[in-house]
């Protein structure tokens, strides 16, 4: 019996034809290839290099690979063409970060680091930033592994270091901050420059929100203490955050405005283990898949202020996933007039907000004040019937007016009517 290796297969969605298979030198980890934000290149990790094929004939770019020893992961900018990697430490030469230019292949950036176990890249949704958790160690010990078969590393002393680089400056400047304890989660915000890191150990868990400025400058704006959540989701245009415990019995969820750190609510979906953003960011979802745990499975819609909009309890229920809202037909510069003239048309926004509020249409308006105009029309034409039968009025009364109370008032008699009242006072005793 021949086995075959194990390979990849990319299609075409338009033909559907097999266009290149990629067999697995070692076990493959996921993602097996990373695409460029523009789909014109896609990459792989392969011993000491990192190849990169182009689209749409799937060859090797240039014929060749990109030679780096040691090189240990990389990672696409989500708006240019720009791949970072880091390469591990080899006896006196020390780790370093790259920041690669495709296709010129320049270096636009290293960064040399001293005990490293190992790093994370972080690139911002906009591509103006680029944070690589960097885990460091006291000490290294080279030990036998748990069978005793091979050394290994064995590291000591765990601190972290984080490196934000600042892509859209000149000669892009990195700034280090070291954290003590250990990073749980980290997450950048979308449409902004601020950044959520979740640290600590249980019960002492911390969230910490930074602000990066430009001219290298990242500032801690807003820290909370003693919170249960390990993940951070924040909302697509920025500004909301979700603070979720996924994977745990208590599924705590805390949803917090970044504009000025107010905590919207704190509120639980238990055994929670999926979080999904709406595009718009009006709405997520907390749900508990069927992969994970097999009873309680469903799903909750809640508002981005925290507020339970819909709960549905669904057997054998694995995944939602919200339909992808397709790019703006607006320019930047038309984006940016509208923002800056929304004030001028908020008045027509908000008589729009009230007819939705009351669920008036304006069909239902014009019909009132159709109804209305003609009620009016009718009391003017009594009222001129009323005046033009005054005469008659006076000659049915002996020529009394009484149109109005006051207008005889010698034909008036005063009433006076008196209660006595009896009055008693009662002593109370202490």
């Amino acid at each position: 019996m021949i086995r075959r290796p194990p390979r990849s297969t990319l299609f075409p969605y338009t033909t559907l034809f097999r266009s290149r298979a990629f067999h697995a030198d070692r076990p493959p980890v996921w993602p097996i290839f990373k695409w460029s934000h523009d789909d014109k290149y896609f990459a792989r990790l392969v011993p000491d290099a990192i190849s990169i094929y182009e689209t749409p004939s799937f060859g090797l770019w240039e014929k060749k690979s990109i030679k780096i020893k040691d090189v240990r992961d990389f990672s696409w900018s989500p708006t240019n063409n720009i791949i970072s990697y880091w390469l591990a430490e080899d006896k006196d030469v020390p780790a370093r970060v790259c920041v690669l230019e495709i296709p010129n292949r320049s270096e636009l950036r290293t960064k040399n680091l001293f005990s490293v176990a190992d790093c994370k890249m972080h690139w911002q949704k906009s591509g103006n930033y680029l944070c690589v958790k960097v885990d460091r160690y006291v000490k290294l010990r080279r030990e036998k592994n748990e069978k005793g078969e091979k050394m290994e590393n064995k590291y000591y002393g765990h601190y972290c270091n984080l490196e934000i680089f600042h892509m859209r400056e000149k000669q892009i400047p990195v700034d280090s901050i070291e954290i003590k304890e250990t990073i749980i989660a980290f997450a950048w915000e979308p449409v902004g420059n601020k950044f959520c890191l979740i640290y600590g150990d249980v019960p002492n868990i911390c969230v910490g929100f930074y602000d990066v400025k430009a001219g290298g400058t990242v500032t801690l704006i807003h820290k909370l203490e003693r919170m249960q959540c390990n993940h951070v989701f924040w909302a697509p245009q920025g500004q909301f955050v979700l603070l979720a415990s996924l994977r745990s019995v208590s599924g705590a969820l805390t949803f917090i405005d970044t504009a000025d750190m107010t905590i919207m609510n704190h509120t639980e979906h238990e055994l929670a283990s999926d979080v999904e953003w709406d595009p718009t960011g009006r709405y997520v979802v907390t749900a508990v898949s069927w992969w994970g745990h097999k009873s309680d499975s469903g799903y909750c819609v809640w508002s981005f202020q925290g507020k339970l909009l819909r709960q549905c309890n669904m057997d054998r229920f694995c995944q939602l996933l919200w339909r992808p809202r397709p790019p703006t037909l607006l320019s930047v510069q038309q984006i940016k007039d509208v923002a800056k003239n929304l004030k001028k048309y908020s008045a027509s926004f908000e008589v729009k907000d009230r007819l939705a509020l009351t669920k008036a249409s304006k069909e239902l308006i014009d019909k009132r004040r159709a109804l209305m105009k003609d009620f009016r029309s009718y009391c003017d034409k009594k009222a001129e019937e009323y005046n033009e039968q005054k005469a008659d009025r006076l000659r049915l009364r002996n020529g009394i007016d009484t149109d109005e109370l006051d207008s005889h008032v010698e034909n008036m008699e005063e009433e006076t009517v008196e209660f006595f009242i009896k009055e008693e006072i009662v002593q109370l005793g202490e």
